[in-house]
């Protein structure tokens, strides 16, 4: 199958999810949205299970996806934490399953794969990733972190350079977390919350 009707049957899935709890969502309603039979869906995914692994692992990765576009932005190290903070919180506002796999807390209108890896035997290479482990929230501070290490330091950084600004960048990463789990006020200010938490001579 091309990957572009991977992703009709993953925009399905979702979709459907956005409609009704995934206990609830068929595979069979998932095949017809896409235009594509049962049979290919079950060959592309094996399962519903597998289905449900595939859009966890698309979501994790269309959020590392974001910080990566956060951190190339133009401007002062601070600034683009600032904008890492703001899009983890965009994200997971906006977007259940990103809200589910940063807290942790899976409700029950969610699909709830074991984020352990389970045994494979597709042919499919994405779906292989997929049946691969999926990340825990301890994994995306780790992920986002060292992403924000790396963007921020540049190819001339020392070990030294890297270690001072990995606990400033790991700090930045628990604020977006906390800021999932209990959102501040409307108008809290993203720059204000950085500065107080992440001192910025060392960023």
């Amino acid at each position: 199958m091309m990957p572009a009707a991977r992703e009709s049957l993953l925009d399905a899935a979702y979709t459907a999810l956005l409609r009704r709890p995934w206990s609830a969502v068929r595979m069979v309603d998932v095949a017809a949205a896409a235009g594509v039979s049962r049979q290919t869906l079950y060959n592309e995914f094996g399962s519903k299970d597998g289905l449900a692994r595939a859009l966890v692992r698309r979501e994790a990765d269309g959020y590392l996806a974001g910080i990566e576009r956060a951190l190339a932005a133009p401007g002062e190290p601070g600034e683009r934490l600032t904008a890492v903070v703001e899009w983890t919180s965009s994200a997971a506002r906006d977007n259940a399953l990103i809200r589910a796999m940063l807290t942790g807390c899976w409700s029950e209108r969610l699909p709830a794969p074991r984020l352990t890896a389970v045994p494979s035997l597709s042919s499919v290479p994405a779906q292989r990733r997929a049946d691969g482990p999926l990340p825990t929230p301890r994994d995306f501070v780790r992920l986002v972190r060292d992403r924000a290490v790396t963007a921020l330091t540049g190819p001339a950084a020392t070990p030294a350079d890297t270690a001072e600004l990995a606990r400033p960048c790991e700090l930045a990463v628990r604020l977006a977390l906390s800021c999932v789990a209990a959102p501040p006020a409307e108008g809290g200010g993203m720059a204000e919350l950085i500065r107080a938490v992440v001192p910025v001579q060392t960023v």
